[in-house]
């Protein structure tokens, strides 16, 4: 999908007729994050899967990236095919564009599920020096201690055919996309738009969640009027490493 200054990558599986279901990857990742979902998902929804702008098949574009112009981006791909409203699913910098559609174009919302996220950072140090590094040695200088925050150790242990993918995937990452979006994640604050949302939402967690902590999730619950939190064992690439939890919590959610 062409965009004045990007091209976006996407993609729709499942039933014409169902509802549709957005859902936005994390930062770092492409659309295949959402593989342990989608065979339970198309099963009852039309899935809308996408690269963010500067993530996989999607153009890099100058950086820095801020929120809005993502949340724009999405609402751009909406646009371009014809959907007026949808589901939205988000894990991460996904997460937090699906609070931005939700407090920012709420006509286009339907029910939000922001998991692994976060209303603001904040660290913005931390975010300059990560930035930075990249800028300068490229996406292998970060690729293990993104990995250790995206998945516990125990995980990381016991699933090395999905470390193996996941750091293939980092290191494919532009580099200039991945920073530009880290801007994106550093300058975001959606703390007062929380209270504008009145779409049903779900809110997931991970215990084991460092990146953003449980903490983060419950106050997003907590600034949304009749929010839901669900907790489960799993660090910040939650619906990867929990998928036997979180798949059927966004089923049950986006189908009753």
């Amino acid at each position: 999908m062409e965009l004045p200054d990007a091209s976006l990558h996407y993609r729709l599986d499942g039933p014409d007729a169902a509802p549709v279901l957005l859902l936005s990857n994390s930062l770092g990742t492409d659309l295949s994050l959402w593989e342990p979902q989608m065979a339970a998902l198309t099963r009852h929804l039309r899935v809308l899967r996408y690269d963010t702008r500067g993530h996989g098949g999607s153009s890099v574009s100058p950086g820095p990236y801020t929120l809005d112009q993502l949340g724009r981006d999405a609402v751009a791909l909406l646009d371009s095919l014809g959907i007026m409203q949808a589901h939205i699913a988000g894990v991460s910098l996904g997460g937090m564009t699906a609070l931005w559609l939700a407090s920012h174009a709420p006509e286009r919302v339907l029910k939000i599920a922001p998991c692994f996220t976060s209303a603001h950072i904040g660290n913005p140090e931390i975010w300059n020096q990560r930035i930075a590094n990249v800028a300068a040695n490229g996406m292998a200088a970060v690729v293990e201690g993104v990995l250790e925050r995206w998945f516990t150790a125990e995980y990381r242990a016991a699933a090395p055919d999905v470390m193996a993918r996941f750091r293939h995937m980092l290191l494919g990452m532009p580099p200039a996309g991945y920073a530009a979006a880290s801007a994106a994640v550093r300058d975001m604050d959606l703390r007062d738009a929380l209270s504008r949302i009145t779409a049903p939402t779900l809110v997931i967690a991970g215990r084991g969640d460092m990146a953003t902590p449980p903490a983060h999730g419950e106050a997003i619950a907590a600034g949304i009027n009749g929010a839901r939190i669900e907790l489960v064992d799993a660090a910040h690439i939650g619906n990867v490493e929990a998928a036997v939890a979180v798949t059927p919590l966004l089923l049950e959610f986006f189908t009753t």
